[in-house]
């Protein structure tokens, strides 16, 4: 069995600006595992810069609610939704509420900084 306690995760600020907390990552943890799960935090008013990942993600709103960019579409999003990003889509999530946005990530096969490409 492996547990992470969110509390004892590093926190970063994320190429696109997002504020993260990486759970499980197969290359950094001994897990079997083919994918990544982080929690990210997005603040009141901010957005994310645009980026694109080589790889799949999904996004799960715990908290809050936003407006997601994928390439030329965008859609409103709030809690106890989930996202597909399909790879190599251009996007982004503002936060439009005057609570923290806060959502999981799930990225398919495991996220690299390699595959990602941020766009300023």
């Amino acid at each position: 069995m492996f547990i992470r306690d969110l509390s004892r995760c590093d926190e970063f600020i994320a190429g696109d600006n997002t504020l993260l907390r990486e759970l499980f990552n197969p290359l950094k943890d001994d897990l079997y595992l083919r994918y990544s799960l982080a929690h990210a935090i997005v603040k009141p008013g901010q957005i994310t810069s645009n980026h694109s990942l080589k790889t799949s993600e999904v996004y799960y709103i715990l908290q809050g609610s936003g407006i997601l960019y994928i390439d030329n579409e965008q859609s409103e999003v709030k809690e106890h939704q989930a996202v597909y990003i399909p790879p190599g889509s251009n996007q982004r999530i503002e936060n439009t509420a005057n609570m923290d946005l806060i959502f999981l990530c799930i990225v398919d096969p495991a996220w690299r900084p390699e595959d990602e490409e941020v766009f300023k």
